[in-house]
């Protein structure tokens, strides 16, 4: 798939997350069956998008948090409980911030990165 579009999915569901937990509280996450599936649903996405990205195309973003998403796949994959509670919170309010921001600078620094082109 090409760069342009899994950074587009990327900042997308960064986006939607961040939207989804704006001011909400640990606790009313965890409890609200919906709010918190669509979390999971979006991260999910974030978390196999970041994966189908080439270690040439990375290196390009050493900012980005490249083994804390493929700990949050893995962690994703896992059963529910404590664990796939704490991956949900610390993505929802540390690794998704960090992501967007840091793909908003490079696409005021690298914006080749975000063009759609068949070349």
């Amino acid at each position: 798939m090409l760069l342009s579009a899994l950074l587009g999915l990327i900042q997308n569901a960064c986006e939607s997350v961040l939207i989804l937990v704006e001011q909400l509280p640990r606790e009313e996450l965890m409890r609200s069956r919906l709010t918190r599936a669509e979390v999971q649903r979006q991260l999910a996405t974030l978390a196999a998008s970041v994966a189908q990205i080439e270690s040439e195309q990375r290196a390009t973003m050493p900012e980005l948090d490249w083994s804390g998403w493929a700990l949050m796949r893995v962690q994703l994959a896992g059963p529910p409980g404590e664990t796939l509670d704490e991956a949900l919170w610390f993505a929802s309010q540390s690794l998704v911030p960090a992501t967007l921001l840091w793909l908003r600078v490079y696409r005021q620094s690298q914006p080749d990165l975000f063009r759609m082109s068949l070349a």
